[in-house]
């Protein structure tokens, strides 16, 4: 995904998207409005083509409040365009439909092959996707399936920006500025458990596999185990630097590089201005190596490839692990 607005026009969507949050009056906690925030700018950038809304309320309430921010907010930030409400059962998703195209493409899934753990078997081995599993075949299925509708969806788009209906397998849209795309019916006589397609749709490289009639089972199984917690974090530029700093100091080239070079030991020193792009879990047992390994240094890789596409916007990017104790009853998806 290209990402073709400068510093500037991002800075001026967060401020819209702000600004709508307050005059629809939906209350955000403070750090849940950070995440939004940080969230939205995450998929308009490229990094994430899917974030999962499990913060600012709840069902319906939650949808109503994000529909009404989006349709606000894109009347005076075009770079909002792109963005959709995804809604699969009782889970809220925001997405880059354009994004999510690329990320469900066979192109992309043979470019960065997913790794799966079954846990209706076995949590000691990781399988590749070329392995004969009954469940895995479901998901490399429904993965055919997203990739035939938002290609489709794309399509449509481009060529009939005026449709009246845009039908796609079993997704309806009412017309290419619907916010809602609902996936319910999509999914509903699939039996693979909703945790493990949210693997592979949040972009995570390690996929968990179980099917919803042996969700106690896998549950179980993974709580034997002690997990590692992958953490992706993020440093953004500081946009008033980037757009009015040259303003500022561009007569006195020395003061300029001073004050980057502050600013920049500013990010590095302090931990306040990371932000987490996404975490995901891995058993100890099958990583050993932790950020050694094989499928983390090449998602490493591939997180680094799209900060470079949006570099006037975002720092850096470093992967953290840390170890945690799994307890019977709990899972870490």
């Amino acid at each position: 995904m290209e990402v073709a607005a400068d510093a500037g026009a991002y800075e001026e969507m967060l401020r819209v998207v702000e600004a709508c949050a307050a005059r629809i009056r939906w209350r955000l906690r403070p750090q849940s409005k950070r995440r939004l925030l940080n969230d939205i700018l995450v998929l308009c950038t490229g990094l994430r083509p899917v974030i999962l809304m499990d913060y600012g309320g709840t069902m319906p309430q939650l949808q109503d409040n994000l529909c009404s921010l989006l349709h606000h907010a894109r009347q005076e930030a075009s770079i909002l365009n792109p963005l959709r409400v995804m809604v699969i059962n009782d889970m809220l998703y925001v997405i880059h439909v354009k994004g999510l195209a690329e990320h469900v493409s066979p192109n992309a899934r043979s470019q960065h092959q997913l790794a799966f753990v079954d846990l209706e078997k076995s949590c000691c081995k990781l399988l590749a996707n070329t392995e004969k599993n009954e469940t895995m075949m479901e998901l490399l299925s429904i993965q055919d399936r997203f990739s035939a509708t938002f290609s489709t969806l794309i399509i449509e788009a481009n060529v009939k920006p005026g449709a009246a209906d845009v039908e796609c397998s079993v997704i309806s849209i009412p017309d290419t500025t619907s916010l809602i795309i609902d996936l319910t019916a999509f999914l509903e006589s699939t039996r693979i458990a909703l945790p493990s397609l949210n693997g592979w749709l949040l972009g995570y490289p390690i996929t968990y596999l179980f099917r919803n009639e042996t969700a106690e089972a896998a549950t179980k199984n993974l709580s034997n185990h002690s997990l590692h917690i992958y953490r992706i974090f993020v440093v953004r530029f500081d946009f008033f630097l980037t757009n009015v700093g040259c303003v500022f100091f561009r007569k006195n080239i020395v003061a300029l590089i001073l004050v980057i070079f502050y600013c920049r030991h500013l990010h590095s020193d302090a931990k306040q201005s990371e932000e987490e792009l996404l975490s995901f879990s891995v058993p100890c047992d099958m990583s050993a190596k932790r950020e050694e390994e094989p499928w983390a240094r090449s998602f490493l890789a591939h997180m680094n490839e799209k900060l470079e596409r949006c570099s006037h916007v975002w720092e850096s990017v470093r992967l953290e692990v840390e170890v945690f104790q799994s307890q019977s009853g709990v899972i870490v998806l």
